[in-house]
């Protein structure tokens, strides 16, 4: 669909500038399109790894900004997310047993009726 999309755009944009008055508008709505479809398909090909992400450049490239992230603060921003992560998962825990516990008084007074 992608690929079909471009070919449309492309077709488009060429006719907007061939009519007369030229279609500045129709242009640029396609070339748009053209833009966001082209961008659609290069992240298409690079999630399944058509466009060779495993260069050694590439791999440079992800270590030396794995690199900066940890130089800039990187593992104390990590540890601080991993703690708020555990205090949300308490809090949630703690909720999830006052509910169940007002679930039980619910039960026992229907129940009890």
């Amino acid at each position: 669909m992608t690929l079909a999309l471009c070919g449309y755009s492309a077709t488009f944009m060429r006719y907007a500038m061939a009519v007369t008055p030229v279609n500045y508008l129709l242009f640029g709505c396609h070339f748009v399109n053209f833009g966001a479809q082209a961008t659609q398909g290069y992240r298409y090909l690079n999630y399944w790894k058509c466009v060779a992400p495993s260069s050694p450049a590439h791999v440079q490239h992800k270590s030396m900004l794995t690199r900066a992230f940890l130089s800039f603060g990187g593992k104390e921003l990590k540890d601080k997310a991993t703690q708020e992560a555990s205090h949300i998962a308490d809090q949630a825990k703690a909720a999830a047993h006052k509910v169940e516990g007002k679930a039980k008084e619910v039960a026992n007074k229907v129940t009890s009726s």
